[in-house]
């Protein structure tokens, strides 16, 4: 028995040289059993280059392994193989039920044992104190020599999760740690690889594990070849833990350790290092990064590289699309298959999706060598949904991620017609058992009748609820009360095949096989397996154990989050798509590295995991060894930049973004600044600056859909800059005149010149929406002003957002109207006036019409939650105080409420206002008023408007211009056009907004109850316009002194009006009345006319498209062409008023 190492730097030919050594072994005469001993992962591969190498006709006696299958060979000839393995997913959910069940006996770990990952984190710990063959006895045992207590504490822990592991384990089980410790003891007893001539060959290193099976294979076997990728053996001299080959040189000492305590032979090693670089030998340039990437001091490269390449990126996206074309320029110009290339990137997740999607425009056949986890296959999401919607009570989340998986057949259209309805009326938890549901498609304060329409949606709904919750329900009630996880587990499988599931995803792979799409298929193939396989471990590990469902849920999920799909190449010639630490690419050409940026490649290595580097570093002073520290990691990822770089033949190109997804600056790696200094005339690309060059533009053409899509951007340049390459022109034309594309290159070119702003509407249609007599209400017309084409959706086309369950700003506005209606008409029920009423019966009184109108809402929304009810004790208080703050307003007034909730229109107790416009028209303006003050005096009567509000109100003249506020001016005329002939003359005195609110009073100490009072008056003080008219203003006031505090006016010490005072004189007020009523007609002749125009106002910051509904069907962006923002500047109060006189003199 003996050992030869063969070593060499990277490239240096150690796998070709094991290969050729095998092929000359295997024309010898002795039978000699012949194994390769590589990673798992590269057995594939090398098996395709073994039987490459080797002559067709030669006796194969030569075998690859993995440490995997060479267990497999041994248990198979002397026992074994009828342990029971527990898979990863059961062995996941032995740990989380012996956690489960000696957490009360956890001194550190007992809080966090309940957090998401905390069992990944203890199953790590145990695989690697199992694969340092560290026993729950050892450990006990070392736990004495651990002076740090916290240490000590943690050591308990695990060593009580570890041991009561173990025991419930190996009751039926072992798991895959256990095969290697068995696999060393049952080598002893084969006779296989007696003789054997082994070689190992794509390691690094090994676990302790590893090391023992290795030991007895070096007893067993005639020669053993390990392959080592260093400069120089050590040969105990001591190793230089920092430099490159410094993990290597460790794998070298520990085998010679072996060695030595076995009398191991050592044959003289094999260095490849003398000769020419196998891999290197059509590339200087790629053989000297090799040489000095960490060689210091460093030789300078003095040429231009050719081979070697740095891309600059603007974001990730563009890089991977640069990598896309270079890869098709570079296969054009070379004559190379896909399948010379690779691709490789330090952190694939940033990198997978965006290389599938791109590299399909592109017509590049790829492979992902990356496994990919399972949780959002639909067949997943489907029984965790199941599950969930028991467990969390039919939520509306439960319920539609289970219904819109796919695999429930029910129309799509159905399920949103479900939706709709149960987001609108709150439908959760015992509510989906209702015999019928009758809740409106749309509850509002008045209950309207039933159409025969909403009467079909409901009964159609009804019929949906039941298909969807006849197999739930029955589902649901076998998982009632308590059950063993056997019979849980029989439930789901009998559920998942009573809704048909097998056969669905049956149908489903068989789709995706008829349209090549063998990726998806085989991902649905796999994942029903696993479920499967799932459920049985679970059987066996927890079989008669009785859990919750909340439990059963959570043990499901670890089972399968150890799941990840792997997939196998579904073609020969493709870019082989992986990550650097899964990189081996003896074939590969041309290699493109992407991401290599700081912190990313190099990884930025931290201290992990249950035990940190100090906790580590004091176990090894008792004589504990584990994995390597943090430090350790860091120097062994340099030896994966040395192999990751040092991988390609031919070509290498290296790239790095300089901002992330979203936009957050990454920057180079030291990786980057290395190649730049070892290679000073590197060849460097970005695509930062784009230039609008012959060359440039030729390097875009690539495949079909990507230089299409170049064209178009060429074209869409053109018609700003007025200048374009011909090449442009030219693909152009070649589009044109294919079949494929010529339609499509017509519709693109004309969405060129798309704009969103739209044509007039047509006087048929006009007709349709509004007919000859058209009634509008007063807030209409200002939505209007504000952006007709908004107006248009919303009122035209009667477009409505999806209605959701709850109690919106616009419903409290409603439900404080129609509240303050109800306690006006209470009011009068009681013969009471507002003068008489006193603050406990006001709180006694709200409250009972809150009550009652509360019980008055479809959908129960306001008792349906603690939320809501607490918003309905919220909204007595608000209404409370206003009530209260409206009969103080009174109290200290002459005026008299002379109606509430007036309507003017047809059958309301005032006439519409009516509006002749030259085209023939009529405009019938009708509205509501909140509430009319009157006083009388001299023989006259002076009318007040009173307008309720929930947020802040207050009247702008330039508003009133641009028509934005229109509606007390029309409201003020309504009244007064009203008079009847013969009574008194009426005259505006005010048109005021009252804001509804119960305010929070700020105080620096203890005020007394009257300047609490008096602060509450000035917080609800009233907005707007009064008659500047001192007399009137005392009547309005009349403890007016100053400033007051009911109203927007003051009154200086000699009698005169203050400067606070806000308003307009009689013969003010008429023009305002009159430029509104010419304003209106403006409008209306407008909208007669069909403009729709997209053309929001802006007040300075002020813009109506902030709390716009529709923005998505308008896509207003003002930076796009004709996309104009109505601008509205505040002017002053000269100018105001000269253009009021202007608009109604020109109307005269």
């Amino acid at each position: 028995m003996s050992i030869r190492f063969i070593y060499g730097r990277a490239g240096s030919g150690k796998t070709s040289f094991c290969l050729k050594d095998i092929k000359d072994r295997l024309k010898d005469d002795d039978n000699r059993p012949l194994i390769l001993l590589v990673p798992e992962m590269f057995t594939f591969e090398t098996e395709k280059l073994l039987l490459k190498t080797i002559d067709k006709d030669i006796n194969m006696r030569a075998q690859v392994l993995s440490f995997k299958t060479l267990a497999n060979r041994v248990f198979s000839e002397v026992g074994g193989l009828t342990h029971k393995h527990m898979k990863s997913c059961g062995r996941a959910m032995l740990i989380y039920r012996v956690i489960e069940r000696v957490k009360k006996e956890l001194k550190i770990f007992s809080k966090s044992s309940n957090q998401q990952g905390f069992v990944d984190i203890i199953s790590d710990m145990i695989t690697e104190l199992k694969r340092f063959e560290i026993s729950p006895d050892f450990l006990k045992q070392a736990i004495e020599n651990v002076e740090n207590s916290l240490l000590k504490e943690k050591l308990e822990d695990i060593t009580l999760i570890f041991s009561e592991f173990e025991e419930k384990l190996h009751e039926k089980y072992i798991d895959s740690e256990d095969e290697m410790t068995m696999l060393y003891k049952k080598l002893e007893k084969s006779t296989q690889f007696n003789g054997a001539e082994i070689w190992i060959d794509g390691f690094s290193g090994f676990t302790p594990q590893q090391y023992k099976v290795i030991e007895m294979l070096l007893k067993k076997s005639y020669r053993v070849n390990v392959t080592l990728t260093t400069d120089t053996l050590c040969k105990g001299m001591g190793i230089d833990r920092t430099e490159v080959f410094a993990p290597v040189k460790n794998t070298e000492e520990k085998l010679l350790k072996i060695c030595q305590d076995n009398n191991t032979a050592y044959e003289e090693p094999v260095n490849l290092n003398d000769g020419n670089p196998v891999r290197f030998k059509e590339s200087q340039e790629l053989q000297h990064l090799e040489g000095y990437i960490y060689s210091f001091p460093y030789k300078e490269y003095p040429e231009k590289t050719e081979d070697i390449e740095i891309f600059t990126a603007v974001n990730i996206y563009s890089e991977v699309e640069e990598t896309a074309r270079d890869i098709v320029r570079f296969i054009r110009k070379n004559n190379l298959r896909f399948s010379d290339i690779t691709i490789a990137a330090r952190d694939m997740d940033r990198y997978e999706n965006l290389i599938g999607a791109i590299f399909s425009e592109y017509n590049i056949p790829y492979f992902i060598s990356q496994k990919r986890d399972i949780k959002n296959n639909p067949i997943i999401v489907l029984i965790n949904s199941a599950l969930d919607i028991y467990s969390k009570k039919w939520s509306y989340e439960s319920v539609f991620r289970y219904l819109k998986t796919g695999l429930i057949e029910i129309d799509r259209n159905d399920i949103n017609l479900l939706e709709n309805y149960v987001l609108a009326n709150g439908i959760k938890g015992l509510k989906w058992f209702e015999e019928e549901w009758e809740y409106r498609l749309d509850y509002r304060f008045d209950k309207a009748d039933m159409s025969d329409y909403e009467r079909e949606t409901i009964k159609r709904v009804n019929g949906i609820k039941n298909i969807i919750t006849k197999p739930l329900a029955e589902f649901h009630k076998k998982l009632s009360g308590k059950h063993t996880v056997t019979e849980i587990c029989t439930t789901l499988y009998e559920f998942l095949v009573k809704i048909r599931v097998p056969e669905k995803i049956t149908e489903l792979i068989n789709y995706f096989k008829e349209n090549k799409e063998l990726d998806i298929a085989n991902q649905y193939s796999q994942v029903w397996d696993i479920v499967v396989n799932v459920l049985d471990q679970m059987v066996e590990v927890l079989g008669d154990e009785e859990l919750t469902i909340d439990k059963f849920i959570k043990v499901l999920s670890i089972g399968f989050d150890e799941y990840e799909i792997g997939l196998v190449p579904p073609a020969i010639d493709q870019v082989l798509v992986t990550s650097v630490d899964r990189m081996k690419s003896h074939n590969s050409k041309v290699l493109y590295i992407l991401g290599v940026n700081d912190g990313v490649f190099p990884a930025a290595i931290t201290d992990e995991g249950i035990l940190n580097d100090s906790d580590r570093e004091a176990l090894r002073e008792i004589g504990i060894e584990l994995d390597h520290d943090a430090r350790t990691k860091a120097f062994e990822e340099q030896f994966l930049i040395y192999t990751s770089l040092t991988s390609s033949r031919k070509k290498l190109r290296i790239s790095y973004p300089i901002a992330d997804h979203e936009g957050r600056t990454m920057r180079p790696s030291i990786i980057i600044s290395r190649v730049k200094k070892i290679f000073p005339r590197v060849k460097q690309k970005s695509n930062i600056v784009k230039s609008d060059t012959s060359e440039e533009n030729l390097n875009l053409i690539s495949t079909a859909v990507p230089t299409f899509n170049e064209m178009i951007t060429a074209i869409k340049r053109w018609e700003d800059t007025k200048a374009i390459d011909p090449m442009w022109l030219d693909a152009y034309r070649w589009y044109v005149k294919q079949d494929d594309w010529k339609d499509k290159t017509k519709r693109i070119l004309e969405g060129l010149y798309y704009t969103n702003q739209v044509t007039k509407v047509n006087n048929e249609k006009l007709r349709e929406l509004y007919g000859n007599k058209i009634y509008l209400n007063i807030s209409r017309l200002e939505k209007y002003s504000e952006c007709p084409f908004a107006y248009f959706i919303q009122y035209g086309l009667k477009a409505r957002e999806r209605k959701i369950y709850g109690f919106t700003a616009p419903d409290i506005g409603t439900f404080m109207h129609n509240v303050l209606d109800e306690f006006s008409a209470a009011l009068e029920k009681e013969g009471l006036t507002w003068r008489e009423i006193e603050k406990d019966w006001v709180k006694d009184a709200v409250s009972i019409i809150v009550d009652n109108m509360i019980e008055k809402i479809p959908g129960f929304i306001l008792n349906s939650s603690p939320r809501y009810k607490y918003l309905a004790e919220r909204l007595k208080r608000i209404l409370s105080s206003a009530v209260w703050i409206i009969a103080e307003h009174i109290k200290r007034s002459s005026f008299e409420p002379i109606g509430h909730e007036i309507g003017f229109g047809n059958g309301e107790k005032y006439p519409p206002i009516k509006i002749e416009l030259p085209t023939g028209e009529e405009i019938n303006l009708i509205g509501r008023i909140d509430r009319v003050d009157l006083m009388e005096k001299n023989g006259e009567g002076y009318i007040r408007i009173v307008d309720y509000k929930s947020g802040n109100k207050n009247l702008n003249l330039t508003e009133i211009y641009y028509g934005l506020q229109l509606q007390l001016l029309i409201y003020l005329d309504a009244i007064l056009e009203s008079a009847q002939e013969g009574s008194i003359k009426l005259n505006p005195a005010g048109i005021l907004y009252f804001k509804i609110d119960d305010p929070i009073i700020k105080t620096k100490g203890n005020m007394e109850d009257e300047e609490i009072e008096k602060e509450i008056l000035k917080k609800l003080k009233m907005r707007g316009f009064v008659l500047k008219d001192a007399d009137i203003i005392r009547e309005m006031d009349k403890s007016i002194n100053g400033t007051s505090l009911i109203i927007p006016a003051s009154v200086n010490k000699d009698g005169n009006l203050g400067s606070r005072t806000q308003g307009a004189t009689e013969e003010e007020f008429l023009i305002l009345r009159s430029y509104v009523k010419t304003k209106i007609k403006e409008i209306c002749e407008d909208m007669i006319k069909g403009n729709i125009m997209i053309r929001p106002y802006k007040k300075k910051k002020q813009t109506p498209c902030e709390y716009c509904r529709f923005t998505s069907i308008c896509q207003f962006d003002s930076s796009i062409k004709d996309n104009d923002y109505r601008i509205i500047n505040d002017k002053d109060e000269d100018e105001i008023w000269k253009l009021f006189k202007q608009g109604v003199e020109s109307n005269e």
